[in-house]
């Protein structure tokens, strides 16, 4: 307990450093928000990668699959790194960098209202950011919790507290650019973690064939292709979490900032093998809670309820079972790693969507770059306070809240901005339409009981479909926006 207290405390010294160096070299919003948009490709892919997977991943997503899905939530894994991030670097990366000096914006609302000339939409779009990224972040803040209470035995709000006040520090401070210098750091300690996490499970479980022929034993379908849930379940957790990254705009950001082409060469590579490593090893780890973890074993009383699985426990405690102690704080500094790069990431994003999109396009359009830096901090500060207090009600289990909030943000921005990119017949009036049809749909199907994921992924289908129908029907009424 000792050497994990120093262990973390030394590692809330070193990001305070560096955002304290972050901050002196910031000097303009442009700065804070972008990092001056020219980030190199080995600090970009990492970036893009550890704000892709976080908390909400290994103890969230990879318990909850993990235990209902078996060995099929490895095509999760999968369609991750190849469409997630393949595709959306291959495809989008340059064309969005391109775009951002085009236009001359740095964020997605200020681009959708250039693109098609609404500034309705960009209002709309800065307040759909703001307001369902909040869940996100919430979700992030409740895995972070829920490991440091197993790990120290704190209560889960000390934990949420803790937490939430470091966060705003080193976002604060230093913006972009401090947390491209720390992500590296983070990607770096996220990839020897996972390692130590693969062997040190496979160690207990007696090998590969061990596990798999025990999970065979347990329920054959945990071993096949498609797990219990069936196709559709897994079809729309694929489609959710692989797809939405096209339009979520705190990825996007990614490549605003990023230096030239040859960076997105190198950079897609790169973030590549991140995500097949990181997401496949969370996936397998997360199929061998059955076989750690038992709702017989009076042990793990507190983890279930009436023999249902509290999900977002399982896999604290699974780390805590297979995990040696004397490495348990590598894995600590992993989950760590992932959700502070995340928070950052969601957090300087929703913070621009009020300062930059809202306040400075609407209220104040001649504030000084002084002042939005200085509202951008606020901001910040103003949107982790509402995120820890949306953790502190523990509504619901970190993947319903992961999947409106991606739904929600892929429902609005897919449409509007896949199309305005790939398509110059796109038009406002089909922008409008697949953006609020889309967040529509998704929202209506929630709210009547459809599970957050499925609801996601058909207002996101909603939404890629609406724009070129719409915008080849009225399009002769209105005059080509690009």
């Amino acid at each position: 307990m000792v050497i994990k207290l120093i262990v973390i405390a030394l590692y809330a010294a070193m990001i305070i450093i560096i955002g304290i160096i972050g901050l002196r070299k910031t000097r303009s919003f442009n700065d804070f928000f972008l990092g001056g948009g020219n980030i190199g490709p080995w600090m970009t892919a990492f970036s893009y990668g550890t704000a892709y997977f976080s908390a909400v991943l290994f103890i969230g997503f990879a318990g909850k699959i993990g235990w209902n899905f078996g060995y099929s939530g490895l095509w999760i894994a999968l369609f991750n790194a190849l469409v997630g991030v393949l595709l959306v670097w291959g495809v989008f990366g340059w064309k969005i960098k391109q775009i951002s000096i085009t236009y001359k914006v740095s964020t997605m609302s200020e681009y959708l209202e250039k693109r098609y000339k609404s500034p309705f939409l960009k209002l709309s779009g800065s307040f759909v950011i703001f307001i369902f990224m909040i869940p996100y972040s919430a979700a992030v803040f409740m895995g972070l919790s829920y490991l440091f209470t197993s790990n120290f035995n704190l209560e889960y709000w000390h934990a949420l507290l803790f937490i939430g006040i470091f966060t705003a520090s080193y976002i604060v401070l230093g913006g972009y650019k401090s947390m491209a210098m720390i992500d590296m750091i983070f990607g770096i300690i996220m990839t020897g973690g996972v390692i130590i996490l693969y062997f040190s499970t496979v160690d207990a479980g007696g090998g590969m064939t061990m596990i798999t022929n025990t999970l065979h034993a347990i329920e054959p379908k945990l071993t096949h292709a498609v797990g219990p849930p069936g196709l559709w379940p897994l079809f729309s957790l694929i489609f959710l979490t692989s797809v939405a990254p096209f339009a979520m705009p705190q990825l996007v950001q990614k490549f605003y900032a990023i230096r030239d082409r040859r960076s997105i060469r190198i950079g897609m590579i790169a973030s590549t093998f991140f995500a097949l490593l990181i997401g496949g090893v969370a996936y397998y780890i997360g199929s061998t809670t059955r076989i750690f973890i038992s709702p017989e074993d009076a042990g793990f009383a507190h983890v279930f309820n009436n023999g249902v699985p509290i999900y977002d426990r399982l896999m604290p405690e699974l780390l805590a079972k297979v995990i040696p102690e004397s490495l348990s704080v590598i894995i600590l500094l992993l989950i760590l790693s992932a959700s502070m790069s995340t928070l950052a990431a969601l957090v300087l994003i929703s913070s621009s969507s009020l300062t930059k999109d809202f306040y400075h396009g609407f209220i104040n359009k001649k504030a000084s770059d002084r002042k939005l830096t200085r509202l951008m901090r606020y901001a910040s500060a103003f949107f982790v306070l509402l995120s820890v207090m949306l953790a502190w009600l523990d509504l619901d289990s970190i993947v319903a809240i992961l999947g409106i909030s991606w739904g929600a943000l892929g429902s609005f921005f897919l449409g509007p901005f896949i199309w305005g990119i790939l398509w110059k017949k796109s038009t406002k009036t089909g922008a409008l339409a697949s953006a609020f049809l889309g967040l529509a749909c998704c929202l209506v199907l929630y709210a009547t009981g459809m599970s957050s994921p499925s609801a996601g992924t058909i207002g996101m289908m909603v939404s890629l479909a609406v724009n070129p129908i719409v915008s080849l029907l009225f399009g002769k009424y209105e005059s080509n926006a690009a």
